[in-house]
């Protein structure tokens, strides 16, 4: 691993608007948060590699808040095999679905750049 480390190489991805994942090189599991170690077989150095976005809401939970305001919050199952935690924008948290088809991209949360996720334009 770079000397930088995986959660930097990764939060320099997203600043760049680019969102990576990592896979191990020894047994293929996906590896999401960035790590050094593999979590499935123990191996050193997931490599990282460009992911594609498309996943399906595993979970959705909407999060009530008088100073942040409301929001959902929603663990993704990736196709690359990973599971993330982001928010779905670009509808109302109502309307936010378990099996809804989204598509992730890098937006803005807090002042720093997030992985997002919208409702998927052909449903799949």
């Amino acid at each position: 691993m770079d000397e930088r480390g995986a959660e930097a190489i990764f939060r320099e991805a997203l600043a760049g608007g680019r969102f990576l994942i990592q896979r191990c090189e020894s047994c293929g599991a996906a590896v999401f948060p960035p790590r050094l170690l593999c979590p499935a077989c123990g191996a050193a150095d997931p490599s990282f590699r460009e992911a594609s976005g498309r996943g399906r809401v595993y979970s959705v939970t909407i999060v009530r808040s008088r100073r942040a305001g409301d929001h959902n919050l929603v663990l993704v199952d990736l196709e690359e095999g990973a599971r993330v935690m982001s928010r779905v924008v670009g509808i109302a948290d109502e309307e936010v679905r378990i099996g809804m088809a989204v598509q992730g991209f890098v937006g803005e949360l807090d002042g720093r750049p997030a992985l997002l996720f919208r409702p998927a334009e052909d449903g799949r």
